[in-house]
């Protein structure tokens, strides 16, 4: 099978990686000029909107599926009036637009935080004041890893004249936005932030893997541990549930949490293979990259069981000695063949231990060589 990727990024690598051993041929249509995905299979360079790469990618490959969610839609419905694109574009419009995804969300009757849209400077003012307490500013499109975000304090702390609720404080902050549409969120006081990857075949079959816990440095995935048995696992995988059949999705779908007062909360979806899921490289039975290619496919999914306890730490600005990472059992080790810059994902290491002790124990000496993000 000849598989289309919309961008070439180290997802795109990964899901090449898996699908040659699984026989299959790729083609990565991304701007860059050497992006990491070429090292698997054909690169198409052009850009996302490139009407021509487009319709070439779309008529030359038997299925199209993505690495990231913001292309274009016009793209992306431009590829799926030629060829099978999953997930699909309703995945892509709700994912893209973050006031489409809590409307989204609140209609299949989940909980999301408090928030209000915000269109002006006006909007911030009035919706600090409705919303009480320290709250977060986001532009409804193009976020990720912490960009096109302010936090604004609470204003009943500032201890100032132009506090949030102040004009010309929430001036400045929709100026540091780029004066683009946003949503104001009640900041969460949450006990840890955790997600899912959940995959749904074109046979409507469905696998979840185990809910894992997600630490950020600066915005940034720094560690992912993934513990069977989580108390709210359960909850997630209803949550992901609802949305994978309201979409018809077909592919791997992550949903990210707070876990507030022990509920969960959602705070966005991702529609493909996630940083979060990584650790089932090495450390599931199927990992999420071959999940979603069996999906695509419309093949039998793959055991999402964990190799024993697991965690995953990113490489993120430097690359630490792998001599001294590798030392530590059960560690793997994932380089995507990146230039090293600050705040730039590197590569990812993925360790495995027989029970949480032993997990702790690797973890310690891997963060004792591995530079967090931000540092």
């Amino acid at each position: 099978m000849h598989i289309g990727v919309i961008g070439g990024g180290q997802l795109g690598q990964m899901l090449g990686l898996a699908g040659v051993a699984m026989g299959h041929r790729f083609t990565f249509l991304d701007p860059a000029f050497e992006p990491p995905a070429a090292s698997v299979g054909r690169h198409i360079r052009a850009e996302f909107d490139d009407a021509e790469a487009l319709e070439r990618l779309a008529v030359e490959c038997d299925v199209v599926t993505l690495e990231f969610e913001n292309v274009p839609q016009a793209s992306a419905e431009r590829v799926a009036a030629r060829n099978c694109l999953m997930p699909g574009t309703a995945a892509l419009a709700v994912a893209q637009d973050r006031l489409e995804e809590k409307q989204f969300f609140e209609g299949l009757g989940l909980t999301v935080a408090p928030w209000v849209q915000v269109d002006s400077v006006r909007d911030i003012v009035q919706g600090v004041a409705h919303l009480g307490g320290a709250s977060i500013l986001k532009t409804r499109r193009f976020g990720y890893d912490g960009k096109g975000q302010v936090r604004l304090a609470d204003p009943a702390h500032a201890a100032h004249e132009g506090g949030p609720g102040n004009p010309g404080e929430a001036a400045s902050a929709w100026e540091a936005i780029g004066g683009v549409p946003a949503v104001l969120e009640k900041m969460q006081s949450f006990e840890r932030e955790v997600s899912i990857v959940a995959v749904r075949s074109r046979s409507g079959e469905q696998r979840v893997y185990p809910l894992v816990t997600n630490v950020h440095r600066h915005g940034i995935l720094w560690q992912t541990t993934a513990h069977r048995g989580d108390p709210l696992q359960a909850e997630a995988e209803r949550a992901a549930g609802l949305v994978l059949e309201k979409l018809d999705y077909v592919g791997a779908l992550t949903i990210e949490f707070f876990v507030v007062d022990g509920r969960l909360v959602i705070n966005e979806m991702a529609p493909r293979v996630h940083n979060s899921g990584h650790w089932s490289l090495g450390g599931a039975r199927t990992s999420q990259f071959e999940n979603h290619l069996r999906a695509l496919l419309g093949w039998p999914l793959g055991d999402t069981d964990p190799l024993g306890e697991v965690a995953m730490l990113n490489l993120v600005g430097r690359l630490p000695d792998p001599m001294a990472v590798m030392a530590v059992p059960g560690t793997s080790w994932h380089d995507y063949g990146k230039t090293p810059r600050p705040g730039r994902k590197l590569g990812h290491v993925t360790v495995t231990a027989p029970d949480d002790t032993a997990l702790e124990s690797r973890l310690d000496r891997l963060r004792g060589l591995i530079t967090p993000p931000g540092d």
